[in-house]
């Protein structure tokens, strides 16, 4: 009886979030964005790095120029680490940014040839890589299905019912379980498009949002 109700409530959180998905896709279609400057592979992984506790605008301002400053994985890895944490500052959290950044790129070098490995086993294990850095790298380098968990998709999940988790990665794997697999790159472009514009944080514009009917969060007026 539990689990005919347990799959029933499932199934109801499914469409939920099949209509959820349709309507911002009408919204902000499909096209495929990321929101932290780059050219390759590695300059995306450590962009996300930077981009901890930090805007992606902050982030693009920052590595406008280190980019050009350390042009190469290797430029990087042999760094040091005091000058690097001043051209990093601005991110925040710079200390530790920096000794991982350097880390990371060695471990690239010596590890994986040069290149930012496909794999979530692999990506973890870099120093300052976690599911939400490697899920960034795996849905927009390598295109494979990846859920991330940022703030803005943490916060509006919630609100949309579609888990009650604070942890990130029970939260992935709750939206893996809800959301077609063909989605999921999209939903966290979408959610940030949405939680940017709409759905803020301190001041959530409901009577303008377009999943007002399906939002169960949704302050009527």
């Amino acid at each position: 009886m539990g689990q005919k109700a347990s799959d029933k409530k499932t199934d109801r959180l499914r469409e939920h979030a099949r209509q959820v998905s349709e309507l911002l896709v009408r919204e902000y279609t499909t096209e495929y964005r990321c929101y932290l400057n780059h050219e390759n592979a590695w300059q995306l992984l450590f962009a996300t790095i930077l981009s901890a506790q930090c805007t992606d605008a902050r982030v693009n301002i920052v590595t406008a120029d280190l980019f050009v400053k350390y042009p190469s994985i290797e430029a990087f890895a042999t760094a040091e680490l005091e000058e690097l944490e001043e051209d990093i500052k601005p991110t925040g959290f710079y200390h530790n940014k920096a000794k991982n950044i350097i880390a990371c790129a060695k471990m690239l070098l010596e590890v994986h040839g040069g290149q930012v490995p496909d794999t979530i086993e692999e990506l973890t294990r870099l120093p300052g890589v976690g599911r939400k850095t490697a899920n960034v790298i795996r849905g927009n380098i390598y295109h494979q299905p990846s859920i991330v968990v940022d703030t803005h998709v943490k916060r509006i999940s919630k609100k949309l019912g579609f888990t009650k988790q604070e942890d990130p990665e029970k939260i992935e794997f709750e939206l893996m379980e809800l959301l077609p697999e063909d989605y999921w790159i999209l939903y966290n472009i979408h959610i940030i498009q949405l939680g940017r514009t709409i759905c803020t944080a301190r001041s959530p514009k409901c009577g303008e949002c377009f999943l007002k009917e399906v939002c169960p969060s949704c302050e009527k007026k």
